[in-house]
């Protein structure tokens, strides 16, 4: 039974009641249509595409990020469009969504928990659209957004409501959650953090190198 987890709650998964072999952290959303008058809804310019980017840094015990791969970032600890999969082969990106259609997990990071090395303590998971502040695009306008694990057989574990709300507004990505080992397996908890930046980078390096 998937438990709802609102900012700062999370939930043990146990090895006993999950199967960790494969666990998918999917991501969706749908964008909220401008309110419009009758005449003016004909002449209005369909409202642009949002495309959100899912991030997953792959942190040491102190909680930083320690291989960044070369000065793209590519074959690093860190997990985005550039760099789909971990070179260890345990954790990647499905794909880029670049508009959210469409029903279920917009996007994808799937990640064996059972099989990841030992020296990733914490995988921190973010969420940032991109060019959202040149398009004037923000989380205030994001609607139905989500983010849920689900494990190798399809139960989902935990599930986030990301919907906009008003800490969210003028915001143009969030840490939204994270995985954390510890003496009783991996617990995920919901973060929820929101970010004026677009670009994940910054916070990579202010929060987590």
């Amino acid at each position: 039974m998937s438990i709802n987890l609102k900012k700062g709650q999370g939930i043990n998964l146990s090895k006993n009641q999950f199967d960790l072999s494969s666990v998918t952290l999917g991501l969706g959303w749908d964008i909220a249509e401008p309110s419009t008058g009758f005449l003016s809804s004909f002449f209005a310019k369909a409202p642009e595409e949002y495309d959100l980017d899912a991030i997953a840094f792959l942190c040491a015990v102190d909680g930083k990020v320690k291989n960044f791969g070369d000065e793209m970032l590519v074959g690093g600890d860190v997990i985005f469009f550039n760099n789909l999969r971990h070179p260890s082969g345990q954790i990647w990106l499905t794909g880029d969504n670049r508009n959210g259609a469409g029903e279920g997990d917009d996007e994808q990071i799937i990640v064996r928990l059972n099989t990841l090395p030992q020296q990733y303590e914490k995988i921190v998971f973010v969420v940032a659209i991109y060019q959202g502040i040149q398009k004037g695009q923000h989380f205030g306008n994001v609607k139905n957004a989500f983010i849920r694990a689900v494990d190798a057989r399809g139960v989902e574990m935990a599930h986030v409501d990301l919907s906009a709300s008003r800490e969210t507004q003028n915001m143009h990505s969030l840490v939204f959650a994270e995985l954390q080992r510890g003496a009783n397996g991996w617990d995920f908890k919901a973060l929820v953090q929101p970010h004026q930046t677009d670009g994940f980078y910054q916070i990579l390096r202010e929060s987590y190198s």
